[in-house]
C-alpha cells in the first residue's frame, strides 16, 4: 500500500507542474508500466483530481487548470479528525479578522472542496450534525504564528511591542525558541536580549512583530521542554499539592478538567493527582462532586485546613475554627 501511495503522490506532483505529459514520458519518469499508469490516473480521478486525457497522436495527460492543490489524500477517520480539529479551534477566541480561530472557521466550511468525492457526503453529514460550545480565549493572529514559526526555524531575532499584565507597553528584542499552546492560550518562549534571560510572552499581547535579518546561536532550553518552563512560571506563586483519590483516572480527570493536573492511575479505582494551587479552597468543589474518599498527602497545611473545614461541616455550621 505504501508503494501505491508513493506512486500516486509522485504522479500528482508531476502533473501539478501544469504541463501536459505523454504516456511514454510519465512511464519513463515514474518507472511504471503503461497499465499501472492508467490505473494510477484512475485512482487520482477517484480522489477528486480532474486528470484530462487526450487520446490518439499527440495524446497526453494533464491536470485541469485551477486544480493544482497539495496532495490531500485522507481516509474516513482522517477526514473526521480534521473536521473535528478545525471545529474545536474555531470554537475558541472571538473570530477576530486574521486570527487562527477565524481562519479555522473558514477552513471548516471549505474542507469538503479538497476531499475526494467519496468523503464529501460524510463530511457534510458531520458538519450538519455537529455543534460546539464557545470557549472564551484571546484570539491570536495567524500571521504572527506563521512569522514566528519561520523565525524559530531560521533562528532570526525578532522585535515586537508587548502589553504587560498592568497594561504598560514595552518594546522587546528576543530570540524565539518555541510556541506553546496551553489552557487555550498561545505563548512564545524566547530569550530577551535586553535582559539576557528567558521570558514567556502571551502571543495575544504581541503587536508590531518584525523579523530582523540577524541570526542567533541556539542555547539549551532552560527546562526539559518549553511547556515545563511555562508551567514552572505559571506555578511559581502556587503550592504543590499531592492527593490520592479513590476514583478512576477518567473520573478524576473530569473533576479537574480545568486545572493543570498530572494524573497517575494507581489502580482501577485509585488515582494520584499532583496540582499547583493558590489555596486549599480550590479543592473543595471538585472533590465534593467526586463524592469519594481522598487523602491529601502534601502539603500539611492543606490537610489541616480541610480537616478543620470538615469538622465545621459535621458540626452543622457551628463556630469556625481558625485556619493557619
Amino acid at each position: 500500500m505504501a508503494d501505491v501511495t508513493q506512486r500516486i503522490l509522485a504522479l500528482l506532483a508531476t502533473l501539478q507542474t501544469g504541463r501536459a505529459f505523454t504516456a511514454d514520458e510519465l512511464v519513463a519518469r515514474l518507472g511504471v508500466s503503461p497499465r499501472t499508469l492508467r490505473r494510477d490516473v484512475d485512482r487520482l480521478r477517484a480522489y477528486g483530481y480532474p486528470v484530462r486525457t487526450r487520446p490518439g497522436p499527440g495524446g497526453h495527460y494533464r491536470l485541469v487548470a485551477g486544480s493544482a492543490l497539495p496532495p490531500l489524500v485522507l481516509d474516513d477517520d482522517e477526514a473526521i479528525a480534521t473536521l473535528l480539529g478545525l471545529a474545536t479551534l474555531a470554537a475558541t477566541g472571538r473570530a477576530a479578522e486574521g486570527s487562527v480561530d477565524e481562519a479555522a472557521t473558514r477552513a471548516y466550511g471549505k474542507l469538503d472542496q479538497f476531499l475526494p468525492k467519496r468523503l464529501r457526503h460524510r463530511a457534510a453529514q458531520l458538519r450538519a450534525s455537529l455543534e460546539t460550545s464557545t470557549a472564551r480565549a484571546p484570539s491570536v493572529s495567524a500571521d504572527v504564528l506563521a512569522e514566528l514559526a519561520e523565525a524559530i526555524q531560521r533562528r532570526l531575532v525578532v522585535t515586537f511591542d508587548y502589553t504587560g499584565r498592568d497594561g504598560a507597553v514595552t518594546s522587546r528584542r528576543a530570540e524565539p525558541y518555541r510556541h506553546v499552546h496551553h489552557n487555550l492560550r498561545w505563548y512564545l518562549l524566547a530569550r530577551d536580549t535586553a535582559k539576557d534571560d528567558w521570558r514567556v510572552f502571551r502571543l495575544d499581547r504581541v503587536t508590531g512583530l518584525r523579523t530582523s535579518t540577524s541570526t542567533y546561536e541556539p542555547r539549551p532550553l532552560p527546562a526539559e521542554t518549553a511547556l515545563d518552563y511555562l508551567r514552572q512560571g505559571l506555578g511559581k506563586d502556587r503550592e504543590r499539592v499531592v492527593l490520592t483519590v479513590e476514583a478512576s483516572l477518567a473520573d478524576v480527570a473530569d473533576a479537574f478538567a480545568y486545572e493543570d493536573a498530572d494524573l497517575e492511575a494507581l489502580g482501577e479505582r485509585r488515582t494520584r493527582a499532583v496540582l499547583a494551587l493558590d489555596t486549599w479552597q480550590w479543592l473543595l468543589l471538585r472533590l465534593a462532586f467526586l463524592d469519594v474518599p481522598f487523602t491529601v498527602e502534601e502539603p500539611e497545611r492543606f490537610r489541616a485546613a480541610l480537616r478543620s473545614f470538615g469538622a465545621r461541616l459535621s458540626g452543622g455550621g457551628g463556630p469556625a475554627q481558625p485556619v493557619a
